[in-house]
């Protein structure tokens, strides 16, 4: 178990909830690196900052990224407490500019246009469907924050055909997917976006309570990956 501050060029988050550890071991006997936090565009990183950890990552040799995120509902059929699978992710703040790709391209690490069309592997969201047949899939719209949204945007993003929207995960699976990782995003769903107000007091009880769950559900994923690859 390593701090972030103890790793050069590592982000550190500051908001409530996020440990800031990074944990190396192993999982139902496969090995894991575990993020226990993430900084997020809003407290002042940049996108390549942001990347930063999955560039370690890959560099120990992991090479299937598994990245969750608490995010409101946009599809209003939804419910708090639910998870959902990413399928693809509309990534605002890339379009605009903020990719974490922008600048110099290494050839070495990954190409200067990587294809994103698959950049949410299927195999892995059949494996998670195997395991808990009960989840949700649909698409992540990241917005920068730390505001949360206003009820004509939520509207917007829905219209967008976005099912959930959040501040992370995009710069995170970008810079994987330009390094040849495998990617499986799940969301938990929070809160369903009705124009009601939204509160982090809430986000953090509803992950509170749904931490159990998802973790079952990881570690039932990283036993399945580990006996195929033959971890032991």
């Amino acid at each position: 178990m390593v701090p972030y501050a103890e790793i050069s060029g590592f982000p550190t988050a500051a908001v409530e909830g996020h440990a800031n550890r990074l944990v190396v071991g192993r999982l139902t006997g496969a090995p894991v690196a575990a993020m226990q936090g993430r900084a997020h565009l809003y407290e002042g990183y940049s996108p390549q900052e942001l990347g930063f950890p999955v560039r370690v990552m890959a560099q120990i040799g992991v090479r299937t990224l598994i990245v969750s995120n608490a995010a409101g509902g946009l599809n209003l059929d939804f419910q708090a407490g639910d998870l959902m699978l990413i399928r693809d992710h509309i990534f605002l703040p890339g379009m605009a500019g903020l990719n974490p790709l922008a600048g110099p391209n290494d050839d070495s690490v990954g190409p200067r246009f990587p294809n994103m069309t698959d950049a949410y592997d299927a195999s892995l969201r059949q494996l998670a469907r195997e395991i808990e047949p009960g989840l949700r899939e649909g698409v992540y719209v990241m917005a920068a924050g730390p505001s949360y949204e206003t009820p004509s945007e939520a509207v917007y993003l829905r219209a967008m055909g976005a099912d959930a929207v959040g501040m992370s995960t995009c710069p995170e699976v970008v810079t994987a997917r330009h390094q040849g990782l495998r990617v499986l995003g799940i969301s938990l769903i929070t809160n369903v976006l009705t124009g009601d107000p939204v509160s982090h007091d809430e986000v953090l009880a509803t992950a509170d309570e749904a931490a159990g769950r998802f973790c079952r559900l990881v570690e039932a994923i990283v036993g399945r990956l580990g006996a195929e690859q033959g971890a032991g």
